[in-house]
C-alpha cells in the first residue's frame, strides 16, 4: 500500500514528502521499481537517487537528488582538516551509490549494497518523508521500527 502525494511548499521551493509504505518483489534482473507517485515527488531530480546504507539499521537510505545536496552542504561546512568529518565523508561515500531510475522507474541498487541490507527478493519501501528507506520485511519486523510502542519515545525526541 502506498500513501502519498503530499507537497511541502518552501519558498518558492517545492519538494517531496514520502509517506506510507510500498512491498514490491525485484524482478529476475534485481530491478525494482519506485512507486510512481513517489517518483511524481522527485519531479525536479533529473531522475538521480542516492543510496546510501543506513548508518545504525540495516536498511538502505534513498535520498533525491536535491534532498541530498542539502545534507551534504551540512558536511561541507567542515573544514578539511576536521578528520571525523573526513572520516564520515569516506566512509559513506566508498558504500553509497548515485543512480537514475529508467523511463518505467525501474532502478537497480549494487549488489554490495542489497547484501548490507539482506534484500533477495522481495522488499518493503518506507516513506520518512525527506527519503524513504529499503528493507527486507522480515528484518524490518524484526527491527521493531515500525512498532507503534516506540512513537512516543521518538515524538519527545525530536520534539513533534
Amino acid at each position: 500500500m502506498v500513501n502519498s502525494g503530499l507537497k511541502e511548499q518552501q519558498g518558492d521551493q517545492i519538494e517531496g514528502v514520502f509517506v506510507g509504505t510500498f512491498s514490491h518483489g525485484m524482478d529476475p534482473k534485481k530491478r525494482l521499481t519506485i512507486p510512481s507517485n513517489w517518483r511524481d515527488q522527485m519531479k525536479d531530480a533529473d531522475n538521480t537517487l542516492f543510496i546510501v546504507p543506513g548508518i545504525d539499521e540495516k536498511c538502505l537510505c534513498v535520498f533525491p537528488g536535491k534532498e541530498m545536496t542539502h545534507r551534504l552542504e551540512v558536511v561541507g561546512h567542515h573544514s578539511i582538516t576536521d578528520k571525523k568529518a573526513r572520516q564520515f565523508s569516506r566512509i559513506l561515500a566508498s558504500r553509497s551509490e548515485l543512480i537514475t531510475w529508467d523511463s518505467q522507474g525501474r532502478i537497480r541498487v549494487k549488489d554490495e549494497l542489497l547484501e548490507y541490507a539482506g534484500i533477495k527478493d522481495q522488499i518493503v519501501m518506507v516513506g520518512n518523508f525527506r527519503f524513504f528507506e529499503m528493507w527486507n520485511p522480515e528484518l524490518l519486523k524484526q527491527s521493531g521500527a515500525m512498532e507503534q510502542a516506540n512513537l512516543a519515545d521518538a515524538v519527545r525526541h525530536v520534539g513533534f
